[in-house]
């Protein structure tokens, strides 16, 4: 059986050393006999001094270079050797007890891979958090969205999502893992950087038989942004480009027909934000469609050596539901 001191919460930093103040302290208190790490991804700032001397028992892994959330972790990881993995944001805030209710569903449902609690606004509590909410879902053409989150649209907690489900994908912020998923899975992509990562690692789970899932009954709270700014065009170019990047790698079929469906919808989101006077936006967006298409041949390629499985989308398209058909909730 499964315990607290099976699981190994890593945290990676870049030049975070005022989150890890804020945040790394309520990690300790709460977090039982898990095994903490810092996986600093070559600060410039004091965090590695900072760690060192104020939290000995914390575990310090220092990465060569900057490469992202997928790198970082990729590379830092090779250094833990716990069973389960908890991914976690410096910018979250966790709370009493957030790791029984992981470790408890992990014990009973041995499909169960990957698993995400929930996540709450750190700057407006009573609401869900944009990046994960109650757990992610797709749609057919690649478009992620959540319970508690679809597009701008996010819900009051008001106990509607205190289930323990089935998701297709969970949140990178708080992300529970089985290390031997992880290591079978050859860890995320990392071309993709940062942003979409975690959502190609469910879908890769999900092609190969395993379960992701969501526990209402484990809650943490999310800053946001604390990296890429949700105002910052460059991670609307990242979440298109590896958005794409995860459609074509992923789909079970009609790869063309469903890439084909996706760019045009995205070209009106260009073009929407340009009627929004966000030209910085439209430009970020077709500077994705160009490194998708200069990374085309790498996709299809790495396309044929994956396994496919059907329906993993909740709904035909998010967009029509949610603009057109005016459906703001789960």
């Amino acid at each position: 059986m499964l315990q607290t001191k099976d699981i190994a919460v890593v945290i990676l930093n870049w030049n975070g050393k005022t989150l890890l103040e804020q945040f790394l302290p309520l990690v300790i208190k709460y977090s039982d006999d898990a095994k903490i790490y810092v996986a600093d991804n070559a600060s410039t700032d004091d965090s590695v001094t900072f760690v060192s001397a104020h939290f000995p028992n914390v575990g310090l892994i220092q990465n060569s270079q900057n490469g992202g959330y997928a790198k970082g972790y990729n590379e830092a990881l090779h250094q833990v050797n716990e069973p389960l993995l908890c991914l976690l944001n410096s910018d979250i805030e966790v709370t009493e007890n957030w790791l029984q209710p992981v470790v408890k569903e992990f014990n009973s449902d041995p499909d169960a891979a990957i698993i995400q609690p929930k996540i709450l606004d750190h700057k407006s509590k009573s609401y869900f958090e944009y990046a994960g909410a109650a757990g992610g879902f797709i749609d057919k053409y690649g478009y992620p969205f959540c319970r508690g989150r679809i597009f701008d649209t996010i819900e009051e907690d008001k106990g509607q999502y205190n289930d323990t489900k089935d998701i297709f994908w969970a949140s990178g912020a708080c992300f529970f893992i089985r290390s031997s998923v992880f290591k079978a899975l050859k860890g995320f992509d990392e071309s993709y950087f940062a942003h979409m990562e975690e959502i190609d690692l469910c879908w890769r789970a999900f092609n190969t038989g395993h379960k992701t899932k969501y526990i209402g009954a484990s809650t943490v709270y999310h800053v946001g942004g604390a990296t890429l700014s949700n105002t910052n065009p460059k991670k609307t170019y990242l979440n298109f480009r590896n958005s794409l990047f995860t459609l074509v790698k992923n789909t079970d079929s009609n790869v063309f027909f469903r890439t084909v469906i996706r760019m045009k919808l995205d070209g009106i989101a260009a073009i929407r934000f340009l009627f929004q006077l966000k030209p910085r936006y439209c430009f970020a967006i077709l500077k994705a469609h160009a490194s998708f298409y200069m990374n085309i041949g790498r996709l299809l390629k790495q396309r044929k050596q994956l396994p496919k499985r059907p329906k993993y989308y909740e709904t035909d398209s998010i967009v029509w539901s949610y603009f057109i058909k005016k459906r703001t909730k789960f």
